[in-house]
């Protein structure tokens, strides 16, 4: 089953690591990624540009266009990834595995009901 490990942290404090913060944080999620990698179940995976980059489109009658994220939150959404996992345990053991290579922030864990054939590598 498909699963979107959506990833929330404080964008404030991610965005002021500095780059060899940023560099360590991510050489050590690249270990989660490799294996996954390898063993065929890492999909898509994204990183999000800061909220003050985003535009949301409301639908209103008519539709109304604001600059940045739809609600003030603690933690903003910050990136995505699409896992191919058995079930849920099997979910939850990866987003554990991404959570001790990146402080802070949490893991929405989300079924897919989409499955669009050769979007996973092979």
């Amino acid at each position: 089953m498909l699963y979107a490990l959506l990833c929330y942290n404080a964008e404030d404090v991610v965005f002021a690591w500095s780059q060899e913060e940023d560099d360590a944080v991510m050489a050590r999620l690249g270990v989660v990624h490799d294996r996954l990698l390898k063993a065929g179940k890492l999909g898509p995976s994204l990183r999000l540009m800061p909220t003050t980059a985003a535009t949301t489109l409301r639908k209103t009658d008519p539709p109304l266009v604001i600059d940045g994220p739809f609600a003030e939150t603690k933690e903003q959404l910050l990136g995505f990834y699409v896992i191919d996992c058995a079930d849920l345990d099997e979910a939850l053991g990866v987003a554990r595995e991404l959570g001790q290579a990146n402080p802070g922030g949490s893991y929405e864990i989300r079924p897919l009901r989409l499955f669009l054939p050769g979007a996973l590598p092979a």
